[in-house]
């Protein structure tokens, strides 16, 4: 199935708008007012809560029983955690972190 490129530019096009009002939705919302306490905990505890469901995602597969008994993800964890509370930077932690998971991983095996 192939469509048109006039059909494609308007599909990009419509596409872009529409995300464009999304992104700016929340500044013409609350521009002028304080928010409701809903977003304001939606603001204040999402962040955590999402990084703790990605901590247990991530090590929800370690097998701690057989070898390398999860060394790799530990040492990556632990590698991310130091990164982060060194560099405060959260690219230079997660890139870190994974590097280091991914190489002791490939050398532990």
């Amino acid at each position: 199935m192939s469509i048109s490129l006039s059909a494609a530019l308007i599909a990009t096009f419509a596409i872009a708008v529409i995300l464009f009002l999304l992104r700016a939705f929340p500044f013409l919302v609350f521009s002028k007012k304080d928010p409701p306490p809903f977003v304001r905990f939606i603001e204040r505890y999402i962040p955590s809560m999402i990084i703790a469901i990605l901590i247990v995602y991530c090590l929800k597969d370690v097998q701690l029983t057989a070898a390398p008994f999860g060394l790799p993800a530990i040492i990556g964890l632990c590698c991310t955690v130091a990164l982060h509370l060194w560099r405060n930077n959260s690219m230079i932690s997660i890139f870190g972190g994974t590097i280091i998971y991914m190489v002791l991983n490939s050398v532990l095996r």
